[in-house]
This record gives structure tokens, sequence and C-alpha cells, in this order.
């Protein structure tokens, strides 16, 4: 069983990536924005309990969030691997992911960073915001307020995993292809 988590700076690539890894390798893929979104439209339990949080503009605590991602790796008992996207985000995410993984004879086979220039993802975004209808794609002060909540909140996470040696940055520079071929060669060599 192969288990990756999936970092990079918003505009980094990594839903476009994240799609083919996950038919490159057949990994089950967990994005904790779909998946909050999921439960809050099918007003599940633990979506109720989420938008209560997110109605008073709270981040959704810790427990909830790893409630919902531990329900959908349950659902998925004959998968390969998982590929988690957005999370975790904290280093207490962190653990408390590796604890359930453990829980299961699992764990987090690496930990991939999409690394790029912020200039040049400030402009992929502003050009994404053109089509996406996202307004936090549309201005340039909300990017880059994105970028060094990223920072703060990462840089301890990356070293973390460094502290695993389970941390491995990936240009992600380049044609979708190029990054692609760069994150399989990283996958292919654990």
């Amino acid at each position: 069983m192969i288990n990756i988590v999936l970092f990079g700076k918003p505009g980094a690539g990594k839903g476009t990536q994240a799609e083919f890894l996950k038919g490159k390798y057949n990994l089950v893929h967990l994005s904790t924005g779909d998946i909050f979104r999921f439960n809050i439209k099918n007003d599940t339990e633990l979506g109720q309990l989420a938008k209560t949080f997110m109605d008073k503009g709270d981040l959704v605590p810790d427990e909830v969030t790893i409630k919902m991602l531990q329900s959908e790796v349950d659902k998925n008992p004959n998968a390969k691997g998982f590929l988690f996207d957005g999370f975790p985000r904290t280093i207490a995410q962190a653990e408390a992911l590796d604890a359930f993984l453990s829980s299961k004879q699992q764990e987090i086979t690496a930990t991939i960073a999409l690394e790029a220039d912020d200039e040049i993802l400030v402009e992929r975004l502003l050009e994404r915001g053109k089509t996406s209808g996202r307004p936090d794609d549309q201005d340039e002060e909300k990017i880059r307020n994105r970028y060094q909540e990223y920072n703060e909140k990462t840089a301890p996470l990356m070293d973390y995993y460094k502290g695993k040696n389970k941390f491995y940055p990936v240009n992600g520079i380049g044609s979708i292809e190029e990054i692609t071929e760069r994150l399989s060669k990283v996958i292919e060599s654990l």
C-alpha cells in the first residue's frame, strides 16, 4: 500500500497532478475540500457539525476533519493506497493521521511538495481566476495572503516529515507532463 501526502501552494497544480497520480497508481484521492463539500451538501452528521463552525467563520476543528477523513478511508477497504490532498495542514493533524493509519497497520509512505516561485503562481491564479469564477483567484492581495498562511503553517509540517525521511520536494514549474514525470520518478523510487 502506498499513502502519499501531496503539498503545494494554491496554483501549484495539486489538483491537476492528483488526477494523473490517482489513475496511474490506482490511489484513492482524498481532498479535504471535496470531503467537506460532500458532507455539507448531503447533510451528514459530520457535515452539519462542520457547517456550525464554518457558518461562524471558524476553522473546522481537527477532530471533525479527522473523523471525516477516517470515514472516507474506511469506505475504501480495498484501496491500493491513498493520496491525501489538503490534509494534514498542521503537526497535530499529521500526528492524528499517523495514529489513525497505524491503527490500520499503514503509514504515510511519502510527502511530496510541488514547489514553485510565488510570482509564477500568482500569475497562474490570476489567469485561472478569469475563468474559474473563484473570487479568491482574482485578488492578488488575497492570493499573497494565502501564500503567507501556507508558508507559516506548512513549514513546520515539512520539517516534521523531513525528520521521518518522508519529504520529497518536486519542481512544480513546467508542462503538466514534465511535472507528472518528476512526481512519478519520486513515487517509483519509494
